[in-house]
């Protein structure tokens, strides 16, 4: 267990040192946050949604730990590629160590990502409810670690960095767009409610709006029980591919 506790501390200082890095991953959640959360406001809110900021906030949260965590499977394939994986992985510790240290510790930096846009969209008038916070980490945890393992899985299969960001970017998009982090997943088209269904995000997304401003559309259970499951799914296959990388 050193082993992960190490790789997540080595995860932590690798992304500290990267100034530009942390202010970039904001760039995008910022932006969704003015343009939608201020432009379509009065559109939701004439359509009687009540406050749209309100609404979108926790999705906003839950698309900077997506975009945060499953790019993490990036720094992967660079370890590869500049040797860095290889020094690693020839170390006396099983791989599913390993691989569980990396994905612990790109979710809590993706975790750290959430907390910062949470903190951004309260001060600019998003208002959650504090009395189940510590329920909403736990939601933004799971999140992370489901999507960091995914990415991290899909990179232990790929040697090149442009053919993980293109499979990232046709994944991560429609996960985002279909997961009711932008519009309520009442009165959707039958297959637009079936495919959501199937959205890992779609669950995360819920329990983040549930904790903190009380809307939920499947129950907090529901979403806790999904992403438990995903969560041990993902993470069992990824430590499977990690074990077959070659060096």
């Amino acid at each position: 267990m050193n082993a992960i506790y190490i790789l997540w501390l080595r995860e932590l200082k690798r992304y500290s040192r990267s100034r530009s890095r942390m202010i970039g991953s904001l760039g995008q959640p910022i932006l969704f946050l003015f343009a939608l959360g201020f432009g379509l406001g009065p559109v939701f809110q004439k359509a009687g949604q009540g406050n749209y900021f309100q609404f979108l906030g926790p999705g906003i949260i839950s698309m900077s730990i997506l975009f945060t965590a499953i790019f993490a499977g990036i720094q992967v394939i660079w370890d590869k590629q500049f040797g860095v994986l290889k020094e690693t992985l020839v170390a006396p510790v099983p791989r599913w160590q390993i691989m569980l240290g990396k994905t612990v510790g790109g979710a809590t930096i993706a975790v750290l990502q959430g907390i910062i846009v949470l903190l951004l969209a309260t001060i600019f008038g998003f208002r959650p409810e504090i009395n189940l916070l510590l329920l909403t980490l736990i939601y933004m945890l799971l999140v992370a670690l489901f999507f960091t393992g995914l990415g991290i899985s899909i990179a232990s299969v790929l040697g090149d960095i442009n053919g993980f960001q293109i499979i990232m970017n046709f994944l991560v998009q429609p996960v985002f767009f279909l997961s009711g982090a932008l519009f309520p997943l009442q009165d959707l088209p039958k297959i637009i409610s079936i495919i959501t269904m199937f959205d890992p995000l779609t669950y995360g997304v819920d329990g983040i709006r549930g904790t903190l401003t009380g809307m939920s559309h499947f129950g907090l259970g529901i979403d806790m029980t999904v992403l438990l499951i995903l969560v041990v799914i993902v993470l069992s296959i990824g430590a499977y591919l990690f074990s077959k990388i070659e060096i």
